[in-house]
């Protein structure tokens, strides 16, 4: 198993300001360097508390790469609906280029109604969107004088510079909230893939991996891929500590989703089957339940161990985990803890690269 840190802004910009919000997590990236974690990853969101402060993960993670040599470079993800193909091709090869090679390219399709109505964005082109977005950039990392004729986007021909630092392109990862079927499509394409367990069941998320490994070896792909599954983590040498941040950090967390979701209740879209359930799923969320469910690590190190060797046996020992220490106002002492913790007393239980570089 590999290991990395997460950001995903849940703030409230009266109790933490955006400077000091990015100022802590740049800590935290270059500390989770230092200590062996594989990637550093963020989000894309506008207009609310509800990672709002991570607009354009790119700009983030730019600033990581200059305090940075090693760590891999992860939007988590960019979502393809709300730019043009070629502007975000052009982006993101900068950023591959600045960091010598350490882009994982992410894509979301997004899924906030009030996203898509303040950029303009039909809910019901998301998929066409998002399938032309990842196709066009692909291809403008790889070719030249590219011609691209889709149902929303056409241009060309034209070659994207600057040209991506890897060659053909850096790896795509895709992300799935709910669905199967894109997991799978996701697979067949071979691409890499993203999930977040807080918002399906055990079982959906099962079928989910099983339809991309599946899918990604009968389309003949080297390898197995590479899974992504992002948790919040709350780690401490007293329990009772880390369990008072763990529900405080994710009543936040679900207190600020529900104003996020809460025109789904409204909205409607079959790009979106289900997504109307949101609003209710937020409303029942029990943190008691969710905890015993594994969908948020919280404890003391071998607690959080226990959790994670679940966790692989659920889901598989291919997997690499994108952890977030440092949620809502979780004060930064214990976020930055939770880091060194995590590095020297669960890691080496699952990988030995993360203890080598603790040590």
């Amino acid at each position: 198993m590999e290991f990395g840190v997460n950001f995903f802004p849940v703030v409230d910009p009266e109790r933490k300001s955006a400077s000091t919000y990015y100022d802590e997590s740049l800590r935290l990236a270059a500390l989770a360097e230092a200590l062996g974690f594989e990637h550093v990853q963020t989000v894309e969101h506008y207009g609310s508390p509800y990672g709002g402060y991570s607009p354009d993960p790119v700009v983030f993670l730019t600033a990581v790469a200059a305090r940075t040599s090693r760590i891999r470079l992860v939007t988590g993800a960019v979502i393809a609906a709300f730019a043009h193909p070629v502007q975000i091709a052009a982006r993101l090869a900068q950023l591959d280029n600045l960091s010598h090679g350490r882009l994982d390219a992410g894509f979301g399709r997004g899924f906030l109604p009030d996203e898509f109505e303040l950029f303009g964005v039909d809910m019901g082109e998301s998929r066409t969107r998002f399938d032309e977005v990842v196709d066009a950039c692909v291809a403008l990392w790889s070719g030249r004088e590219v011609r691209f004729e889709g149902e929303v986007h056409r241009f060309g021909p034209v070659t994207g510079f600057p040209r991506p630092y890897q060659r053909p392109h850096p790896p795509v990862f895709v992300a799935s909230a709910t669905s199967a079927a894109s997991c799978a499509l996701a697979g067949e394409r071979g691409h890499h893939l993203q999930v977040v367990p807080s918002v399906t069941s055990r079982e959906q998320l099962t079928a989910m991996t099983a339809a991309y490994r599946g899918a990604r070896a009968a389309a003949g792909h080297e390898g197995p891929g590479r899974i992504q599954i992002k948790y919040t983590c709350y780690l401490g040498e007293d329990r009772a500590t880390a369990l008072a941040d763990a529900r405080a950090g994710e009543e936040n967390y679900v207190r600020t989703m529900a104003g996020a979701v809460a025109s789904w209740a409204e909205a409607r879209s079959e790009q979106y089957p289900g997504y109307e359930a949101f609003v209710e799923k937020v409303r029942a969320y029990d943190f008691d339940r969710s905890l015993a469910d594994h969908k948020v690590l919280a404890g003391t190190p071998d607690e959080v161990a226990a959790q994670i060797e679940t966790i692989r046996g659920w889901y598989g020992d291919d997997l690499c985990l994108s952890l977030q220490f440092n949620p809502g106002h979780l004060p930064f002492d214990r976020a930055e803890r939770a880091v060194e913790l995590f590095a020297r007393e669960v890691a080496p239980a699952f990988t030995g690269g993360l203890a080598a570089a603790a040590a």
